[in-house]
């Protein structure tokens, strides 16, 4: 009878594990959500590594277009989700480590569309996003510093929500960001003044990115113009689809571990050890 016991729970522990996909491997998730001043509901995944109960970095994932994630939980994980693929998405196991935890920000549950560029850019963004900051706070007390990680149109956000408020944020790291404004697309972005906060930024950008409002020739300028640090990623594999969608250059494909180990040496050390990654 023991034996019968010991070999079900160990068919039971194999069943979940099978059902684990790569992208949450070795994390604990939960499902955490606020309401705003519209009384909306604002929801996001706390993403910790399992045995972590006291984070020091928060770092904040801001995927995107349509930037809308609409997460579906099971088994302690976020098991999928309508923005599954997207680099910051399927690649946060490898950000997530026992001093770092990672929350991924959906957009507000009455836009299930595209999360439009106005509202990303607003005051109303940095205050729904910071009350689901400061309810994971009051769980983990431990956390002292909070990132922005945006990357695309999840850029808009990463900028512009230090603007209202730099003290709340410890810096913001940009990957593959909106370069390129103008025609009714990002108007936001256009001429933004990276100066207007006081937090580190720090930008990550795949030298061959192929979508034509990210470009790297524009992004080169406005790190130059600006005297903020930009670290240019090569190489990669596998790259199919939409070139301004993530699984080309611009998601960094074949390369995901390795920025996102970049990001956390960022997260950590406050600085830049190397400008490019190969």
């Amino acid at each position: 009878m023991k034996q019968i016991i010991l070999i079900f729970l160990f068919l039971s522990y194999q069943t979940h594990a099978n059902e684990i996909p790569s992208h949450a491997e070795g994390l604990k998730e939960v499902l955490v959500s606020t309401t705003t001043e519209d009384n909306k509901i604002q929801q996001g995944v706390l993403s910790l590594k399992i045995n972590s109960n006291q984070p020091t970095y928060l770092a904040v994932l801001l995927p995107g277009y349509p930037s809308v994630v609409i997460p579906e939980m099971k088994n302690d994980i976020m098991y999928n989700a309508k923005l599954i693929g997207n680099f910051l998405i399927r690649s946060r196991s490898h950000l997530v480590d026992m001093e770092i935890a990672s929350l991924i920000v959906d957009c507000k549950p009455n836009i299930t569309g595209v999360c439009q560029s106005s509202y990303q850019s607003s005051i109303e963004r940095h205050q729904d996003v910071s009350k689901l900051i400061i309810e994971i706070k009051k769980r983990y007390s431990s956390i002292r510093e909070v990132w922005l990680i945006g990357t695309s149109m999840g850029t808009i956000s990463s900028s512009f929500m230090p603007t209202y408020d730099d003290n709340f944020y410890t810096g913001s790291i940009h990957t593959a960001t909106i370069t390129v404004t103008g025609g009714g697309s990002f108007g936001e972005l256009g001429n933004f003044d990276y100066k207007k906060t006081k937090i580190p930024q720090f930008f990550i950008h795949h030298k061959d990115d192929p979508c034509d409002k990210t470009t790297y020739a524009r992004v080169k300028d406005i790190t130059d113009k600006f005297n903020l640090p930009l670290i240019t990623v090569f190489g990669g594999s596998d790259f199919r689809g939409n070139p301004c969608a993530a699984f080309s250059q611009h998601g960094f494909r074949g390369k995901e571990k390795e920025v996102m180990n970049t990001i956390k040496e960022i997260i950590k050390t406050k600085k830049l050890n190397k400008y490019e990654i190969n």
